[in-house]
C-alpha cells in the first residue's frame, strides 16, 4: 500500500491478481474500524514492480507527486459463493465483490472490496484484527521501507 500526496492525498491499494497490480486509490486511506466504508476508486493496472516504489514523480507526468510505502505484506483470498467455496480472485474482482485478507505491517485481517455499482467501497471485516475509533492512519504515517514521512521524503530529509 502506496501513500501518494498528487493533487490530493491518498493510499493506492494494490493487490497482485493475474500477474498485474488491481489497483484503488482510497482517498481517506483505510480504516480498522468495521462500520466504516471508505471510498476505494478503481485505476490503472501497474506492473507488479511498481508496489516497490517510493520516491518522487515528476511534474508534468501521471501521478505527479510523492510516494511513500505505506504499508507492505501478503494478503491471501477469502472470497467466497454463498455456499462457502472459494472464488478466485480474478472472478470475484469481475463480480465486484472480493474479500482478502490482509498480514502486512500495519494491516491485518480481512478486507471487502465491494462495487455497489456506482462506486466500490472498502470495508474493514469485523475480525480479531478490527479496532474502533482507528487512528492508525494520524499514528503511523511512514513508510515501512525507509522509515520517512510525505514531508520528509519531499525535503530530501
Amino acid at each position: 500500500m502506496q501513500k501518494h500526496d498528487a493533487r490530493n492525498l491518498h493510499y493506492d491499494i494494490r493487490l497482485s491478481i493475474g500477474g498485474t497490480l488491481k489497483s484503488w486509490a482510497v482517498p481517506k486511506g483505510p480504516s480498522r474500524d468495521p462500520s466504516v466504508k471508505r471510498l476505494a476508486i478503481p485505476t490503472e493496472d501497474h506492473p507488479i514492480d511498481y508496489a516497490s516504489f517510493e520516491g518522487t514523480i515528476p511534474e508534468g507526468e501521471y501521478g505527479a507527486g510523492t510516494v511513500i510505502i505505506w504499508d507492505k505484506g501478503t494478503f491471501e483470498n477469502a472470497s467466497e459463493d454463498d455456499d462457502g467455496n472459494e472464488v478466485p480472485l480474478d472472478k470475484a474482482y469481475e463480480k465486484g465483490h472480493l474479500v482478502v485478507n490482509l498480514e502486512g505491517e500495519k494491516l491485518k485481517g480481512g478486507f471487502a472490496f465491494i462495487n455497489t455499482g456506482s462506486r466500490w467501497l472498502l470495508v474493514k471485516v469485523d475480525d480479531a484484527h478490527a479496532v474502533k475509533d482507528d487512528s492508525l492512519l494520524d499514528d503511523e504515517p511512514a513508510s515501512v521501507v525507509s522509515g520517512k514521512t510525505i514531508g520528509e521524503l519531499e525535503r530530501g530529509e
